[in-house]
């Protein structure tokens, strides 16, 4: 019979075509030709495993990664802007004596860059008030490469004393400004990773190094203010011991940057320089941010939470 005659009233139809085999199950389907109880017993027991697929409340390790990745704190945008509405007098001693204000804005870039570090250097357990004061005596003496290198030790102790470890301070100044002069031409490095190699200078000293000399946001600058009330509002997800741990405990959830009007960016948002009136730098923000709202309010000791905006979402607070 012709292909016509196929399929005619009193004709068995042709079998339905086996249905498509997926490319997962190629090997499967070859290997069940030979072996039909094998493919059976495959097709069984074969499960695709997706890490965000955790069957009910059975959940594996990939399950708990991605929820770590998703991880935020509660309530931290309510709380960031009420911080920023106590702050936004910018009346705090590192509003008008923080680095931004202690170099010389007459100086030639390269100097002011060097005078920027000097500045970072000497507030390393000292009070603004102190650091403003020893830097004010330095650009009077003369604040440069070669003008500190000429320098005795006895002189420049006495310039900057006293803030907090001025010996140790001297040893340190001397030092870094000798590399600067031999490595760099009198100016400064240019990346965390070298500016963490100089004698005396720490992670918060480089990426704030990097932010204002250098107008470049490599990380978030964490110094005892911001430490301390990171932990109090629980910005991390466990109790953190230092600076540098908070740091990264920031950095693993706090977007780069945030959009005016509601939308918030992710860790990984790009710069947006065509747009960059509607756009604020998180990272960049916070320093600034948390050390005045920790000179004025949530003190070291007996913080003044009942002054606070946060007072009512901040855990501190609310522990006996």
């Amino acid at each position: 019979m012709d292909d016509e005659g196929r399929g005619q009233a009193g004709q068995h139809p042709p079998p339905p075509p086996p249905p498509p085999v997926a490319p997962a199950e190629w090997h499967i389907f070859a290997e069940g030709k030979k072996n039909p109880s094998l493919a059976k017993r495959q097709r069984k027991t074969q499960k695709l495993k997706v890490a965000y697929e955790a069957p009910g409340h059975e959940k594996g390790e990939s399950h708990k990664a991605l929820e770590a990745l998703g991880w935020e704190p509660q309530d931290w945008r309510q709380q960031l802007e009420n911080i920023r509405t106590m702050r936004s007098g910018k009346d705090a001693p590192v509003d008008w004596l923080g680095v931004e204000h202690c170099h010389d804005p007459s100086a030639p870039p390269k100097v002011q860059r060097y005078q920027v570090l000097l500045s970072l250097m000497l507030s390393s357990q000292t009070k603004d008030q102190v650091t403003a004061g020893a830097m004010q005596r330095l650009r009077t003496h003369g604040l440069t490469v070669d003008s500190i290198l000429q320098t005795d030790d006895a002189t420049l102790g006495s310039l900057i004393y006293p803030v907090g470890f001025w010996r140790s301070k001297v040893k340190y100044i001397k030092q870094t400004s000798a590399i600067l002069q031999q490595r760099y031409g009198g100016d400064i490095p240019a990346s965390v990773a070298e500016l963490v190699a100089l004698p005396g200078v720490g992670p918060k000293m480089a990426h704030l190094a990097m932010a204002v000399a250098w107008g470049t946001v490599s990380g978030i600058a964490v110094d005892t203010h911001v430490h301390r009330i990171a932990n109090r509002l629980r910005w991390t997800r466990t109790t953190t011991t230092s600076p540098e741990k908070t740091r990264a405990a920031l950095e693993e959830w706090l977007p780069r940057c945030d959009r005016v009007g509601g939308w918030w960016g992710s860790p990984l948002c790009p710069s947006h320089t065509d747009l960059p009136a509607l756009h604020r730098e998180l990272w960049g923000e916070i320093n600034g941010l948390l050390v005045g709202f920790g000179q004025q309010t949530c003190l070291p000791v007996r913080p003044r939470c009942g002054a606070c905006l946060n007072r009512s979402l901040c855990p501190a607070a609310q522990s006996p």
